[in-house]
Protein backbone atom coordinates (compact mmCIF):
# COMPACT_ATOMS: atom_id res chain seq x y z
CA UNK A 1 0.00 0.00 0.00
CA UNK A 2 1.02 3.34 -0.25
CA UNK A 3 1.62 5.42 2.46
CA UNK A 4 3.23 8.70 4.43
CA UNK A 5 7.05 8.46 3.63
CA UNK A 6 7.33 9.65 7.35
CA UNK A 7 6.13 6.24 8.78
CA UNK A 8 7.99 4.23 6.50
CA UNK A 9 11.80 3.12 7.78
CA UNK A 10 14.18 3.12 4.74
CA UNK A 11 14.99 -0.22 4.32
CA UNK A 12 16.66 -0.78 0.50
CA UNK A 13 20.15 -0.99 0.92
CA UNK A 14 20.21 0.68 -2.46
CA UNK A 15 23.26 -0.35 -4.48
CA UNK A 16 25.03 3.22 -6.02
CA UNK A 17 24.37 1.40 -9.48
CA UNK A 18 22.93 3.97 -11.81
CA UNK A 19 25.63 6.21 -10.99
CA UNK A 20 28.42 3.70 -11.15
CA UNK A 21 27.04 2.76 -14.61
CA UNK A 22 26.86 6.24 -15.80
CA UNK A 23 30.05 7.82 -15.32
CA UNK A 24 30.96 5.28 -18.32
CA UNK A 25 30.25 8.31 -20.69
CA UNK A 26 32.10 10.62 -21.65
CA UNK A 27 31.77 13.68 -20.56
CA UNK A 28 31.69 16.53 -23.32
CA UNK A 29 32.82 19.99 -22.85
CA UNK A 30 29.61 21.06 -23.37
CA UNK A 31 26.34 19.32 -22.47
CA UNK A 32 24.22 17.25 -24.39
CA UNK A 33 21.19 20.00 -24.02
CA UNK A 34 21.90 23.37 -21.86
CA UNK A 35 19.28 23.59 -19.15
CA UNK A 36 20.06 27.20 -19.35
CA UNK A 37 18.79 27.52 -23.02
CA UNK A 38 15.42 25.80 -22.18
CA UNK A 39 12.13 27.41 -23.14
CA UNK A 40 9.20 25.02 -22.44
CA UNK A 41 5.95 24.72 -24.06
CA UNK A 42 2.38 23.08 -23.34
CA UNK A 43 0.05 21.27 -25.83
CA UNK A 44 -3.22 20.52 -24.95
CA UNK A 45 -3.95 16.82 -25.58
CA UNK A 46 -7.40 16.43 -24.43
CA UNK A 47 -9.51 18.70 -22.94
CA UNK A 48 -7.48 19.74 -19.29
CA UNK A 49 -5.13 17.22 -20.37
CA UNK A 50 -0.84 19.02 -21.25
CA UNK A 51 2.61 17.74 -22.23
CA UNK A 52 4.82 20.07 -21.61
CA UNK A 53 7.73 20.05 -23.46
CA UNK A 54 11.09 21.75 -24.45
CA UNK A 55 10.82 23.93 -27.79
CA UNK A 56 13.14 22.67 -29.13
CA UNK A 57 11.54 18.71 -29.35
CA UNK A 58 9.10 20.55 -32.30
CA UNK A 59 11.99 22.80 -34.07
CA UNK A 60 14.30 19.58 -34.51
CA UNK A 61 12.07 16.64 -34.09
CA UNK A 62 14.96 14.13 -35.29
CA UNK A 63 18.16 14.78 -33.72
CA UNK A 64 17.92 13.81 -30.21
CA UNK A 65 18.20 13.21 -26.78
CA UNK A 66 15.72 16.24 -25.98
CA UNK A 67 15.54 17.80 -22.95
CA UNK A 68 12.92 16.19 -20.61
CA UNK A 69 9.20 16.50 -21.48
CA UNK A 70 6.38 16.26 -18.90
CA UNK A 71 3.00 17.36 -18.29
CA UNK A 72 0.10 18.66 -16.01
CA UNK A 73 -3.66 17.71 -15.69
CA UNK A 74 -6.34 19.79 -14.87
CA UNK A 75 -9.36 19.14 -12.48
CA UNK A 76 -12.16 20.73 -11.19
CA UNK A 77 -10.82 20.00 -7.52
CA UNK A 78 -7.05 21.44 -8.86
CA UNK A 79 -4.38 20.07 -11.25
CA UNK A 80 -1.80 17.25 -11.01
CA UNK A 81 1.41 17.80 -12.40
CA UNK A 82 3.89 14.93 -14.21
CA UNK A 83 7.74 15.89 -13.72
CA UNK A 84 9.62 19.02 -11.81
CA UNK A 85 12.18 19.17 -14.46
CA UNK A 86 15.77 20.18 -13.77
CA UNK A 87 16.40 23.24 -11.94
CA UNK A 88 14.29 26.12 -10.23
CA UNK A 89 13.88 28.27 -13.90
CA UNK A 90 12.23 25.06 -15.46
CA UNK A 91 10.08 24.34 -12.62
CA UNK A 92 8.94 27.84 -12.96
CA UNK A 93 8.16 28.00 -16.30
CA UNK A 94 6.65 24.70 -16.30
CA UNK A 95 4.35 26.74 -13.06
CA UNK A 96 3.74 29.52 -15.13
CA UNK A 97 2.18 27.29 -18.45
CA UNK A 98 -0.31 25.59 -15.56
CA UNK A 99 -1.07 29.41 -14.36
CA UNK A 100 -1.84 30.53 -18.12
CA UNK A 101 -4.64 28.11 -17.82
CA UNK A 102 -6.00 28.38 -14.29
CA UNK A 103 -5.51 29.21 -10.97
CA UNK A 104 -6.90 25.77 -9.00
CA UNK A 105 -3.99 24.91 -6.42
CA UNK A 106 -1.68 22.58 -7.48
CA UNK A 107 -2.11 19.28 -5.58
CA UNK A 108 -0.20 16.78 -6.42
CA UNK A 109 3.60 16.69 -7.93
CA UNK A 110 4.44 13.02 -9.62
CA UNK A 111 7.76 11.96 -10.45
CA UNK A 112 8.11 9.18 -12.44
CA UNK A 113 11.77 8.51 -11.33
CA UNK A 114 14.86 9.62 -9.58
CA UNK A 115 16.65 10.86 -11.92
CA UNK A 116 17.33 15.25 -11.53
CA UNK A 117 15.94 16.09 -14.60
CA UNK A 118 12.57 14.88 -13.58
CA UNK A 119 12.78 15.49 -9.92
CA UNK A 120 15.01 18.10 -9.05
CA UNK A 121 12.60 21.22 -9.20
CA UNK A 122 10.33 19.63 -6.84
CA UNK A 123 11.10 22.45 -3.98
CA UNK A 124 9.76 24.89 -6.01
CA UNK A 125 6.27 23.76 -5.84
CA UNK A 126 4.30 25.35 -2.83
CA UNK A 127 4.63 23.19 0.19
CA UNK A 128 0.95 22.26 0.22
CA UNK A 129 1.55 20.09 -2.97
CA UNK A 130 1.62 16.30 -2.53
CA UNK A 131 4.79 15.20 -3.92
CA UNK A 132 3.90 11.22 -5.18
CA UNK A 133 7.19 8.85 -6.09
CA UNK A 134 7.92 5.30 -5.89
CA UNK A 135 9.42 3.42 -3.01
CA UNK A 136 12.63 2.86 -5.10
CA UNK A 137 12.56 6.44 -6.32
CA UNK A 138 12.02 8.13 -2.58
CA UNK A 139 15.13 5.41 -1.05
CA UNK A 140 17.27 6.35 -3.49
CA UNK A 141 16.70 10.04 -2.67
CA UNK A 142 17.02 9.32 0.99
CA UNK A 143 20.14 8.05 0.32
CA UNK A 144 22.25 9.14 -2.73
CA UNK A 145 20.67 12.50 -3.38
CA UNK A 146 23.80 14.39 -2.77
CA UNK A 147 26.33 12.11 -4.44
CA UNK A 148 23.61 12.48 -7.16
CA UNK A 149 23.66 15.92 -7.53
CA UNK A 150 27.12 16.00 -7.84
CA UNK A 151 27.23 13.78 -11.08
CA UNK A 152 24.37 16.02 -12.37
CA UNK A 153 26.48 18.95 -12.00
CA UNK A 154 29.66 17.12 -13.72
CA UNK A 155 27.41 16.05 -17.05
CA UNK A 156 25.14 18.71 -16.95
CA UNK A 157 27.28 20.94 -16.31
CA UNK A 158 28.10 24.12 -13.50
CA UNK A 159 25.96 26.90 -13.40
CA UNK A 160 22.81 25.32 -14.52
CA UNK A 161 20.83 25.93 -11.41
CA UNK A 162 21.71 22.49 -9.89
CA UNK A 163 24.29 23.59 -7.21
CA UNK A 164 21.11 25.30 -5.78
CA UNK A 165 18.59 22.45 -5.62
CA UNK A 166 17.08 21.35 -2.22
CA UNK A 167 16.15 17.64 -2.04
CA UNK A 168 12.17 17.59 -1.40
CA UNK A 169 10.83 14.20 0.44
CA UNK A 170 7.90 12.92 -1.11
CA UNK A 171 4.26 13.18 1.16
CA UNK A 172 3.08 9.80 -0.46
CA UNK A 173 5.21 6.57 -1.16
CA UNK A 174 3.68 3.96 -3.47
CA UNK A 175 4.96 0.41 -3.37
CA UNK A 176 5.77 -2.09 -5.65
CA UNK A 177 2.11 -3.50 -7.98
CA UNK A 178 0.53 -0.91 -6.12
CA UNK A 179 -2.31 1.47 -8.38
CA UNK A 180 -2.96 4.64 -6.91
CA UNK A 181 -6.21 6.37 -7.80
CA UNK A 182 -6.72 10.41 -7.79
CA UNK A 183 -10.27 12.12 -8.13
CA UNK A 184 -9.16 15.29 -9.40
CA UNK A 185 -12.74 16.26 -9.68
CA UNK A 186 -14.48 14.91 -12.92
CA UNK A 187 -11.08 13.42 -13.95
CA UNK A 188 -9.62 10.26 -11.88
CA UNK A 189 -5.82 9.70 -12.76
CA UNK A 190 -4.58 6.56 -12.20
CA UNK A 191 -0.65 5.99 -11.22
CA UNK A 192 0.79 2.38 -11.86
CA UNK A 193 3.94 0.71 -11.03
CA UNK A 194 3.59 -1.65 -13.78
CA UNK A 195 7.04 -3.30 -13.10
CA UNK A 196 11.33 -2.62 -13.36
CA UNK A 197 11.26 -0.45 -16.76
CA UNK A 198 14.71 1.40 -16.16
CA UNK A 199 14.93 2.23 -12.28
CA UNK A 200 13.64 0.78 -9.49
CA UNK A 201 11.27 3.44 -9.23
CA UNK A 202 9.32 3.93 -12.04
CA UNK A 203 5.72 5.17 -12.08
CA UNK A 204 3.67 6.14 -15.10
CA UNK A 205 0.52 8.16 -14.80
CA UNK A 206 -2.34 7.12 -16.84
CA UNK A 207 -5.47 9.73 -17.45
CA UNK A 208 -8.20 7.10 -18.80
CA UNK A 209 -10.95 9.36 -20.38
CA UNK A 210 -8.42 11.26 -22.62
CA UNK A 211 -6.18 7.76 -23.02
CA UNK A 212 -3.11 9.86 -22.21
CA UNK A 213 0.04 8.03 -20.33
CA UNK A 214 3.30 9.40 -19.21
CA UNK A 215 6.23 6.68 -19.46
CA UNK A 216 8.51 8.80 -18.01
CA UNK A 217 12.29 7.07 -19.29
CA UNK A 218 11.33 3.83 -20.13
CA UNK A 219 10.35 5.17 -23.84
CA UNK A 220 12.78 8.12 -24.18
CA UNK A 221 11.30 8.50 -27.53
CA UNK A 222 10.09 7.09 -30.27
CA UNK A 223 12.12 5.44 -33.09
CA UNK A 224 15.13 5.47 -33.12
CA UNK A 225 15.14 6.20 -29.68
CA UNK A 226 16.68 3.17 -27.77
CA UNK A 227 16.00 1.81 -24.15
CA UNK A 228 19.06 3.03 -22.00
CA UNK A 229 19.89 -0.02 -19.63
CA UNK A 230 22.21 1.35 -17.24
CA UNK A 231 20.81 -0.83 -14.94
CA UNK A 232 20.41 -3.85 -16.79
CA UNK A 233 17.47 -6.42 -16.64
CA UNK A 234 16.66 -6.31 -20.51
CA UNK A 235 14.17 -9.13 -20.07
CA UNK A 236 12.48 -7.26 -17.17
CA UNK A 237 12.26 -4.43 -19.00
CA UNK A 238 11.06 -6.18 -22.22
CA UNK A 239 8.02 -7.78 -19.91
CA UNK A 240 7.43 -4.00 -18.40
CA UNK A 241 7.07 -2.44 -21.53
CA UNK A 242 4.79 -5.31 -23.16
CA UNK A 243 2.73 -4.93 -20.05
CA UNK A 244 2.16 -1.11 -20.58
CA UNK A 245 2.09 -2.11 -24.36
CA UNK A 246 -0.74 -4.58 -23.81
CA UNK A 247 -2.99 -2.42 -21.02
CA UNK A 248 -3.37 0.58 -23.81
CA UNK A 249 -5.95 0.99 -26.25
CA UNK A 250 -5.25 1.76 -29.62
CA UNK A 251 -5.89 5.25 -29.62
CA UNK A 252 -3.96 5.73 -26.87
CA UNK A 253 -1.27 8.97 -26.70
CA UNK A 254 1.69 8.55 -24.77
CA UNK A 255 4.20 11.27 -23.96
CA UNK A 256 7.60 9.48 -23.45
CA UNK A 257 10.16 11.10 -21.22
CA UNK A 258 12.31 13.24 -24.07
CA UNK A 259 10.12 13.66 -26.81
CA UNK A 260 6.82 14.37 -28.51
CA UNK A 261 3.83 12.33 -28.14
CA UNK A 262 3.63 9.56 -29.42
CA UNK A 263 1.05 6.34 -30.51
CA UNK A 264 0.90 2.83 -29.27
CA UNK A 265 2.49 1.43 -32.31
CA UNK A 266 5.38 3.38 -31.73
CA UNK A 267 6.06 1.52 -28.66
CA UNK A 268 7.12 -1.89 -30.48
CA UNK A 269 10.20 -0.39 -32.25
CA UNK A 270 12.02 -0.40 -28.18
CA UNK A 271 10.14 -3.84 -27.31
CA UNK A 272 11.29 -5.31 -31.01
CA UNK A 273 14.96 -4.34 -29.84
CA UNK A 274 15.00 -5.28 -26.74
CA UNK A 275 13.70 -9.05 -28.27
CA UNK A 276 16.36 -8.84 -31.12
CA UNK A 277 19.59 -7.71 -28.66
CA UNK A 278 18.82 -10.86 -26.48
CA UNK A 279 18.90 -12.67 -29.43
CA UNK A 280 21.85 -11.81 -30.42
CA UNK A 281 24.02 -11.50 -27.61
CA UNK A 282 22.23 -15.42 -26.28
CA UNK A 283 24.14 -16.45 -29.64
CA UNK A 284 27.12 -14.94 -28.90
CA UNK A 285 27.13 -16.36 -25.61
CA UNK A 286 26.69 -19.66 -26.62
CA UNK A 287 29.53 -19.10 -28.95
CA UNK A 288 31.79 -18.27 -26.56
CA UNK A 289 32.60 -14.71 -27.83
CA UNK A 290 34.51 -12.85 -25.59
CA UNK A 291 33.16 -8.90 -24.29
CA UNK A 292 34.62 -7.15 -26.74
CA UNK A 293 33.75 -9.82 -29.79
CA UNK A 294 30.41 -8.88 -28.57
CA UNK A 295 30.25 -5.40 -28.83
CA UNK A 296 32.34 -5.17 -32.01
CA UNK A 297 29.93 -7.73 -33.91
CA UNK A 298 26.39 -7.14 -32.34
CA UNK A 299 25.90 -4.12 -34.59
CA UNK A 300 22.37 -4.30 -34.74
CA UNK A 301 22.15 -1.90 -37.83
CA UNK A 302 18.13 -2.40 -38.43
CA UNK A 303 18.05 -0.42 -34.80
CA UNK A 304 20.34 2.51 -36.08
CA UNK A 305 19.57 6.44 -36.22
CA UNK A 306 19.69 7.28 -32.73
CA UNK A 307 21.85 10.27 -32.41
CA UNK A 308 23.98 8.37 -29.37
CA UNK A 309 23.51 5.02 -30.44
CA UNK A 310 27.24 4.20 -30.69
CA UNK A 311 27.12 4.77 -26.36
CA UNK A 312 23.58 3.44 -25.80
CA UNK A 313 23.85 0.12 -27.64
CA UNK A 314 27.36 -0.78 -27.45
CA UNK A 315 28.68 1.06 -24.02
CA UNK A 316 25.87 0.13 -22.03
CA UNK A 317 22.98 -2.20 -23.64
CA UNK A 318 25.26 -4.85 -24.63
CA UNK A 319 27.96 -4.84 -22.41
CA UNK A 320 24.77 -5.25 -19.60
CA UNK A 321 22.93 -7.46 -21.73
CA UNK A 322 26.34 -9.71 -22.10
CA UNK A 323 27.07 -9.87 -18.19
CA UNK A 324 23.27 -11.63 -17.52
CA UNK A 325 23.59 -13.62 -19.83
CA UNK A 326 27.25 -14.85 -19.24
CA UNK A 327 27.00 -18.69 -16.81
CA UNK A 328 27.73 -17.12 -13.55
CA UNK A 329 31.47 -18.38 -11.95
Amino acid sequence: MYKNIKRVTLRLALAFITILAVTTITVAQEPIWDANKIILVKKELSAGVFGVFPQESFEAPQEAPKPTSGGFIIGKKGVLVIESFLNADLAGQLIALIRQETDLPIKYLVNTSYHGDHSYGNYVFPTTTTVIQHQGTGDYIANYFENDKQWMIGNFGKGRGIERVIAREADVIIQKEDIMKINLGGKTIEIHTFGFGQTSGDLFIWEPESKVLWTGNVWVSGKPGLPWLLDGKHTEVKTTMEKIRDFLPDDATIVPGHHTPMKKADLNFAINYLGELNKQVSTAVKKGWSLEETVEKVTMDDYKGYPIFGWVHSQINVPNTYKELSPKK
